[in-house]
């Protein structure tokens, strides 16, 4: 994007989740009601601004964050640097002295009026404020993007004992649903040809009686045009399976996609990390899914070394994970969060068996990706390209999030195609 004369440079450095994306794209539109425009990757200029949209999930994501906000400091000492997001929240003690201004994640949507104020207000910690329904009086912009990002939903009740986001995010409550659709509208007619409904647990979206399989009906139904909606991540309580009709209903829109966090594939590791479903719960929730939606895209998170895993229940998980046969799975290492139970519970598995647990699994995530892919050989699939390399080479995704290559001057970009898949 070119540098509109009359705007100012701002930069927004976003780490973390699809969340972050979409609380991103809110603020972009708020810069550009304050007389800013944001730079993309390759921008040389000095901008005047710089947010950085951190990320706590980890200590290392807090680290990273912490990292990008003084190398921007360095790059450009005289610009006013903003340290936002979940960071902001919980990694008090390490940005204290830091000459940031520090908001927490609530107070992104005063934005505007915080950066015109003559002093640094305090953080505003989300898991302090009342938990009600909001609005952001903000549409989402995403002027480097394919993909919208759209918020719906913020917070999390479940307290999983590994996990900092309640902490960060604070209590469950959702966007208000004309808001939720009016977003998701002006997105598709910006030219968006996918949109990705987002929060912490989108599938806990609830205002005044309309919950999250009433906006897929809803956008579904009133918006017209050439484009599709993909879910982020979902639990698989049962309490959920009617998500699966609903996605069913809308073949021609929704992605075949499903992220279900599963965090681990043994019921005694599953209750010690707070999780509100048994193995057969998940199984079930998955066979459903696959008997609705054929040829849908399953993929998950999976923890190795949670604390006290055994070499049994790692061996009960590994199976079972090998049993549902993901399209794809994220493995992560349990490491400690401070602030969280797990950090403080006893038989914490060492370093080198959560690296073996780790390796073990990520081979079989990998088996079964290209096993996945190779059950779409010769399906014709809804393809949306996204870039071209140096080779000519177009990349892009099929709803059932299948990586899909074309020569370039066969495609279009930005815009959904059906292309046979040849897997290379």
């Amino acid at each position: 994007m070119d540098k509109p004369a009359e705007l100012k440079p701002a930069k927004i450095i976003t780490l973390g989740c699809r969340l972050n994306q979409a609380d991103t794209a809110l603020l972009t539109d708020r810069l550009a009601g304050m007389g800013y425009f944001v730079q993309g990757d390759e921008a040389l200029d000095a901008p005047e601004l710089v947010i950085i949209n951190s990320c706590a999930v980890t200590a290392a994501a807090a680290a990273k964050s912490r990292q990008a906000a003084r190398k921007m400091q360095q790059l450009y000492p005289k610009t006013k640097i903003v340290f936002t997001g979940c960071a902001a929240e919980v990694d008090t003690e390490n940005i204290a002295k830091e000459n940031w201004l520090k908001l927490g994640n609530v107070q992104k949507r005063n934005f505007a009026e915080i950066l015109h104020s003559k002093d640094f207000p305090a953080i505003i910690r989300s898991r302090d404020i009342k938990a009600e329904n909001f609005a952001e009086n903000a549409q989402g912009l995403f002027p480097h993007r394919t993909r919208a990002f759209i918020k719906i939903q913020e917070g999390c009740d479940n307290f999983c004992t590994y996990c900092i986001v309640p902490y960060t995010r604070g209590a469950s409550r959702s966007r208000k649903f004309a808001e939720v659709v009016a977003d998701c509208r002006q997105a598709i007619e910006s030219g968006a040809p996918e949109i990705v409904l987002t929060g912490v647990n989108t599938c806990n979206y609830s205002d005044e009686g309309k919950d999250l399989c009433k906006v897929i009906e809803t956008i579904c139904e009133t918006i017209p045009g050439s484009w599709r909606v993909r879910l982020s991540s979902t639990e698989p309580a049962l309490d959920n399976l009617t998500l699966l009709e609903t996605m069913a209903k809308y073949p021609n829109k929704v992605c075949r996609f499903l992220h279900l966090a599963l965090q681990h594939g043994c019921d005694s590791v599953l209750e010690r990390m707070n999780r509100h479903y048994t193995t057969r719960d998940f199984e079930l929730f998955v066979n459903t899914a696959r008997k609705l939606i054929p040829d849908i895209h399953l993929g998950t998170d999976i923890i190795a070394g949670f604390p006290g895993e055994t070499d049994e229940e790692f061996e009960t998980s590994y199976e079972f994970v090998r049993k549902m046969n993901f399209a794809n799975l994220h493995v992560f290492s349990y490491s400690k969060r401070a602030g969280t139970p797990a950090a403080v519970m006893k038989n914490q598995v060492p370093d080198n068996v959560k690296k073996l647990r780790h390796r073990k699994l990520e081979a079989l995530g990998e088996a079964m990706k290209n096993e996945f892919a190779a059950s779409m050989q010769g399906k014709t699939l809804p393809v949306i390209f996204e870039t071209v390399d140096k080779d000519n080479i177009a990349h892009g995704w099929s709803d059932n999030y299948i990586a899909v290559t074309a020569p370039a001057e066969t495609v279009k970009l930005a815009c959904l195609c059906d292309l046979k898949y040849q897997k290379a």
